[in-house]
């Protein structure tokens, strides 16, 4: 049988049910810009963790048999997209995904989500952080945030005052591992938020947009997620990275018109038709 006709990502990352993250949003966003959403499934969550209460399932034991049963299919995929990350048998697992499913034609996008705003997650270990910099030095693309990248890197975190060449000693420090591209996100500019872009050959650029409210849960997952989309689609990185912030910013625009709760993430739903395909 012939699954091939049809660009594909696979999309590893945790299912949560109720708040707008992780693979509820990659598989809209991914399949508005013409691409099959391909879900592997780390875990599955009721609601995302920064609500009082939630249920939760490990589907770390299912894994190999899930990656068996799309070798038979013969799957092929354009892009391989990893966002959170429970264990270290979960990264180890991603790294054996991509040696098994990676071809000449395939890019690998990995968001390195462990952490925010100077702290990394309490369920990370340093044998997770280790296993993540083994990832990212399989990845064509990188998305960490400000924090992580200050973690990947070993670099000391500061909320504000960053200089273009503090960003770019990190952003070399992470390409030496051997992604190609790389953007640092979420940086603090006072009104604004930077993105600070790097691809090998050509010159490193920061990119600013206003910032608008707080921070919402799952902006980075929308953010990855059209990186990784545009990535198989041969969109321009420095084009696609502004695309991303944009369209970002406009769906927290139109959550807090709508008065939507911080935890409830952002209602991309009332705004995705805007989302350019190139």
């Amino acid at each position: 049988m012939y699954h091939n006709k049809q660009k594909k990502i696979a999309a590893i990352s945790d299912l949560t049910g109720f708040g707008r993250c992780a693979l509820s949003v990659t598989l809209p966003i991914v399949s508005h810009m013409k691409v099959q959403c391909c879900p592997m499934p780390t875990s599955i969550f009721s609601n995302h963790t920064a609500y009082p209460e939630y249920s939760f399932f490990d589907y770390t034991s299912q894994l190999p048999a899930y990656m068996a049963q799309w070798k038979k299919l013969n799957l092929k995929f354009e892009g391989i997209l990893s966002g959170f990350l429970g264990s270290a048998d979960q990264i180890g697992m991603v790294e054996e995904f991509i040696t098994r499913f990676r071809t000449g034609r395939t890019k690998v996008i990995v968001d390195p989500v462990m952490g925010d705003h100077g702290k990394i997650y309490a369920t990370y270990t340093k044998e997770m952080c280790d296993g993540m910099r083994n990832l990212v030095s399989l990845a064509d693309i990188v998305t960490p945030n400000l924090t992580e990248c200050c973690k990947l890197t070993d670099s000391s975190y500061k909320e504000t005052g960053w200089k273009k060449k503090e960003l770019l000693l990190m952003a070399e420090k992470i390409m030496a591992m051997g992604p190609e591209k790389m953007v640092i996100t979420g940086i603090p500019q006072g009104n604004f938020i930077a993105n600070f872009v790097c691809e090998k050959g050509k010159a490193s650029r920061l990119f600013r947009t206003h910032r608008i409210g707080s921070d919402r849960f799952g902006t980075g997952d929308i953010f990855a997620s059209i990186i990784a989309a545009d990535a198989v689609n041969a969109v321009p990185f420095e084009r696609s990275v502004k695309k991303a912030s944009n369209f970002v910013k406009r769906c927290v625009a139109r959550s807090n018109e709508m008065g939507i709760p911080r935890t409830d993430g952002v209602c991309f739903e009332e705004i995705i038709h805007t989302l350019r395909l190139n």
